[in-house]
């Protein structure tokens, strides 16, 4: 997976990030800048998961976005 394009496109991809994880707080988006590992530390620490379970979360929904 080419993670650039969330990087390169943040500010566009803010808000399917805040739908997909409504927990996240715009201070928490601003933050993560896109970075991936950012993002999955983030929703480990709101949501309580696992790091396995965080990873395949973000891989799957990586793997819907319509680019």
């Amino acid at each position: 997976m080419d993670w650039n394009r969330v990087e390169g496109n943040w500010k566009q991809m803010k808000g399917k990030v805040k739908e997909q994880w409504g927990k996240l707080t715009d201070d928490d988006l601003d933050v993560i800048a896109g970075k991936r590992d950012q993002l999955e530390g983030k929703i480990q620490e709101r949501y309580g998961h696992a790091k396995d379970q965080t990873k395949k979360d973000v891989d799957d929904w990586y793997g819907r976005q319509t680019w």
